[in-house]
């Protein structure tokens, strides 16, 4: 599957993005709170992670993880709070140890994912017992942003490939026109 384009990192940072998808309402929203140690996987120049770094404050911490260095080196540059760990991963091998976070996002991600099933039992290795997990996708429809249809996971799919991979469905709904919002647990 097609990664991002790192060329383009300005669009996920842009105003736009910002209008369209509130970050903090979404964590919060998940269940984000002071304390907690969160994963942004699929981190990208941080649009979810400096706000979850204030919403876990000093008691808590997040690790950033992305497979492209070009997205954590933007990250880099943007200086994140020091609750903030910026973290190399490989899809097939996330660098934490097993149940490490209370609550994971992979926002955007599904859908750039070689193989689903190997990703996701290696993100709920280092999910706690419990613990949540956040995906956001693209709705499976054609529209000039984001990646191609045929790219594009649909919201069934989505959540049939997250129950195969020992997550339990709580809640999913649209985010907005062209984006859904899927809330689970692991199982």
């Amino acid at each position: 599957m097609a990664k991002f384009d790192p060329g383009k990192i300005g669009l996920l940072l842009s105003d736009e993005r910002y209008a369209e998808t509130d970050p903090t309402d979404i964590l919060i929203g998940a269940g984000l709170k002071k304390g907690d140690v969160f994963g942004d996987i699929g981190c990208g120049p941080g649009f979810f992670t400096i706000p979850a770094s204030y919403i876990v404050g000093r008691e808590g911490m997040v690790y950033a993880l992305d497979v492209q260095e070009e997205m954590l080196e933007e990250l880099r540059k943007r200086r994140p709070p020091e609750n903030v760990r910026i973290v190399r991963s490989l899809e097939d091998s996330i660098p934490l140890d097993e149940e490490t976070l209370d609550l994971a996002l992979l926002a955007y991600v599904l859908h750039e994912v070689e193989r689903g099933d190997t990703f996701l039992r290696e993100v709920r290795r280092v999910l706690r017992s419990g613990a949540t997990l956040v995906v956001l996708e693209w709705e499976k429809m054609e529209e000039e942003k984001g990646p191609p249809f045929e790219e594009r996971i649909s919201k069934e799919d989505a959540k049939r490939m997250l129950e195969e991979g020992g997550f339990r469905i709580v809640k999913s709904e649209n985010l907005n026109p062209s984006h859904y919002y899927i809330h689970t647990v692991k199982a």
